[in-house]
């Protein structure tokens, strides 16, 4: 047991059915439906490896987009094939959830067998809109129907899914109410490595928060400022355009018009929060990049410029490299631009090179942040990948996320049951 949580070592799981659910969730190529990245696929392998070797009937269940992401919403099929192939062994698939014929498999399953279920956001309850209106405990979790279907055909359930542990929906949370629950390797390995990073970073500690999901980095940005684990705070991407906007800068009808169309505007009284109480700890951007033919860059003192701002500057990077460079801990989650073009990926790719060439304790976190590292090649350069992304920034903002939250609770209550009490 480690931090309150049962993990593989503490079960026999020879001849069991283990529910395993894992975070999967990967960019598709919406015209071949390939994948474009199977980090997160390739993190997994080791609690799968083990507990297939263990001799279990492992049944893995998985999202892949949902209402949020609705472009990346599809089956879970060609997943199945990935992980045959990087397993080098048989990966069954079903489409189906937890109807009869998903049932029926999961019971056919021998020892050692891997079945994967179909997209678990298929199933209503699975979805955002379900979590967020209704706002169900744990324990209603456990009455809804995916639950009730799998959960008597199981004898433990396994967490492996890190990047989605800031959620609570019911493959997430409801099973550990009526299953003995345990952490995978890769669950056990990203709480380990978080844990002991913000326990005790090293000096200075310097955050990179940028990318399109700014949610999130709001979220992480008032938190680490305010309970000091943030030295200082590098912004980019379209982080960085809402502060400069909440400071006063003009950006640009086209830059501008983006943020109010997205209902992301909110944020501009957010940000001006945070630069009243933080501002020497934040750092803005000088510069910013905008697509022309090629590319062209505009000092943030000659803003507005009517072109959409996709990337930060030659002067914010090298004003970013001096304090990176001088960094002994370093987190980054969100690209400091739009990478995946020639013409706006300076900001990233210089970061990211940046941050590995500095010597410091570096994480990175974050879907689009990882698909950046990896068109780089720099994922053996970090210190720490974290497959997380809302995941990451709500625990290092110091929240006890409700899959942990869950997995303690679990290990606790079958605990006192075999104990008698």
């Amino acid at each position: 047991m480690k931090y309150g949580i049962n993990t593989l070592d503490d079960f026999c799981v020879e001849g069991k059915t283990v529910l395993c659910r894992v975070d999967i969730n990967s960019p598709i190529d919406r015209e071949t439906g390939a994948l474009k990245d199977t980090t997160r696929i390739v993190r997994c392998l080791p609690t799968l490896k083990e507990l297939s070797e263990r001799g279990a009937k492992t049944v893995l269940m998985a999202h892949q987009g949902g209402d949020l992401e609705y472009k990346n919403f599809a089956s879970t099929e060609n997943h199945a094939g990935v992980l045959s192939n990087l397993l080098a062994r048989p990966v069954g698939f079903v489409d189906d959830v937890c109807g009869p014929a998903a049932r029926n498999r999961i019971k056919e399953l021998r020892n050692g067998e891997i079945l994967l279920l179909d997209n678990v956001r298929f199933m209503s309850e699975e979805m955002t809109l379900f979590e967020t209106s209704l706002k169900l405990d744990p324990a209603a979790q456990s009455k809804t129907l995916v639950v009730r279907k799998l959960a008597p055909l199981a004898d433990l359930y396994v967490c492996d899914a890190f990047a989605a542990a800031h959620r609570s929906q019911p493959t997430l949370v409801g099973f550990q109410e009526v299953l003995p629950s345990a952490m995978g390797r890769l669950f056990e390995e990203e709480l380990t490595a978080l844990s002991s990073v913000t326990e005790n970073p090293r000096r200075p500690c310097v955050f990179f928060l940028g990318g399109a999901k700014i949610q999130d980095a709001f979220i992480m940005m008032k938190t680490v400022l305010e309970n000091g684990t943030a030295d200082t705070v590098l912004t980019g991407g379209l982080v960085a355009n809402i502060m400069l906007l909440a400071a006063g800068t003009r950006l640009g009808e086209p830059s501008e018009n983006f943020i109010f169309m997205n209902s992301l505007s909110e944020y501009i009284e957010v940000s001006q929060s945070i630069l009243d109480r933080y501002r020497e700890r934040v750092v803005l951007p000088s510069d910013l990049a905008f697509k022309t033919v090629d590319r062209s860059e505009v000092k943030v003192e000659d803003l507005p410029v009517e072109r959409l701002l996709v990337d930060i500057g030659h002067r914010t990077v090298e004003a970013y490299r001096k304090i990176i460079a001088a960094a002994k801990t370093i987190f980054i989650n969100g690209p400091a631009g739009v990478f995946e073009e020639a013409q706006s990926e300076y900001g990233t790719k210089s970061i990211w090179e940046a941050t590995v060439q500095s010597g410091a304790y570096s994480v990175i976190g974050g879907g689009d942040s990882i698909a950046a590292m990896n068109k780089y090649s720099l994922a053996d350069k970090f210190s720490y990948v974290c497959t997380a992304g809302g995941g990451l920034v709500r625990f290092l903002s110091g929240e006890e996320l409700p899959v942990v939250k869950a997995l303690r609770r679990s290990a606790e209550k079958f605990s006192l049951a075999k104990a008698g009490k």
